[in-house]
């Protein structure tokens, strides 16, 4: 039996689960891999991403070639990062003797689990040379405070 098969799906992004991130990376290196056998899909729109980590942020880095900031939109819900755009992809190929020309087009949506506690305002993108770089503060680390117990009566 197919080890993917054991997973429970109901055919959205798992986003919940603390691995849902790493078996979506996999899932994708298994797509791409299966790809590359057979050739590119001229159909492949699925930005490729980078997330980082430093001391006082997290920064998110997406691979959108010859897109501006209109064909993006990027929201923040419940702790959960959306990327989302439509990329529209045209080749042409002009020689005396011949005429190629090749066109794809369609939407993408990356979703990426934040920890617990940012805050949306916070949060800064910018895009240059075809790349968005998205950053959000870190949130302050949680305090545990003890509380003394009082003798009753």
């Amino acid at each position: 039996m197919p080890f993917k098969s054991l997973i429970p799906s109901s055919g959205k992004p798992r986003t919940a689960h603390p691995f849902s991130l790493l078996q979506n990376e996999i899932d994708r290196l298994f797509d791409d891999f299966g790809r590359g056998l057979h050739g590119a899909s001229l159909g492949d729109i699925t930005p490729r991403i980078d997330v980082a980590e430093t001391d006082k942020s997290i920064e998110v880095t997406v691979e959108l070639p010859g897109l501006e900031e209109k064909d993006v939109q990027i929201d923040f819900t419940d702790d959960v990062l959306t990327i989302k755009g439509e990329k529209k992809s045209e080749k042409e190929e002009k020689d005396k003797n011949h005429r190629i020309s090749e066109r794809s087009y369609g939407s993408f949506l990356r979703a990426i689990q934040l920890p617990s506690g940012i805050d949306p305002a916070a949060i800064e993108a910018n895009i240059a040379n075809g790349v968005l770089t998205v950053r959000a503060p870190k949130p302050a680390p949680r305090v545990t405070k003890k509380i003394e117990i009082k003798k009753a009566g």
